[in-house]
């Protein structure tokens, strides 16, 4: 069956955002614009139209890489769970990729990113950015959740996301690389809920 100009255009989207995974995390700034198509059989010009510019593509595939970790959360957490017992599950599911048989390559790949917006002042807001709206999503799972009789509002989920951020991502290299075997899930959920103090939450 002959596939609609849709279907055409998304999968070309599709197969330029897995080879351009690939190749980002193989060569990181390294990464070339022709070689990601050649490996997706499309031409540079179906980078140019469908993402803009190389840009364009590496902003896209920073949220393609994230956007199924925030639903996956977003599913994970029922409404009604209280502050804590959120910051523990979601400390807990980083532990949990950790152990993932992809962890180390995903790892590579972040890290492969990160290093693109160290290299490319053009590129590193665009970057900062996708990220950020990621994190959004974050911010809303933590808003309203009750803690301490009180609930939290969306300036104190912004300071905890923040802080949350830092801890998990630094535990979770630690594991990964090999610098923090001993930081088992329950270490990673009391670590997470220990941010739960006045200083870290801030004035509702």
């Amino acid at each position: 069956m002959r596939m609609t100009r849709a279907e055409t255009k998304e999968r070309n989207r599709r197969a330029l955002l897995d080879a351009a995974r690939r190749i980002v995390a193989r060569d990181g700034h390294r990464a070339k614009l022709e070689e990601i198509a050649e490996q997706a059989g499309l031409t540079t010009g179906a980078v140019y139209s469908l993402f803009g510019s190389k840009n364009g593509l590496l902003v896209a595939l920073a949220t393609d890489y994230l956007d199924p970790e925030y639903e996956d959360l977003a599913r994970a957490f029922p409404p009604d769970l209280d502050l804590a017992g959120t910051v523990d599950a979601f400390a807990r599911h980083h532990r949990r990729l950790c152990d993932d048989p992809e962890a180390r390559q995903r790892l590579s790949f972040e890290l492969s990113l990160q290093d693109l917006g160290l290299r490319e002042p053009a590129l590193r807001p665009k970057l900062a950015e996708a990220v950020r709206l990621q994190e959004e999503r974050l911010v809303a799972l933590l808003t309203g959740r009750t803690h301490d009789g009180a609930r939290i509002t969306e300036r104190q989920a912004r300071r905890l996301k923040t802080a949350l951020r830092g801890l998990l991502t630094g535990l979770s290299q630690g594991v990964v690389l090999g610098l923090a075997d001993t930081a088992s899930e329950p270490y990673f959920a009391a670590a997470a809920r220990a941010l739960l103090t006045p200083e870290v939450l801030g004035p509702p």
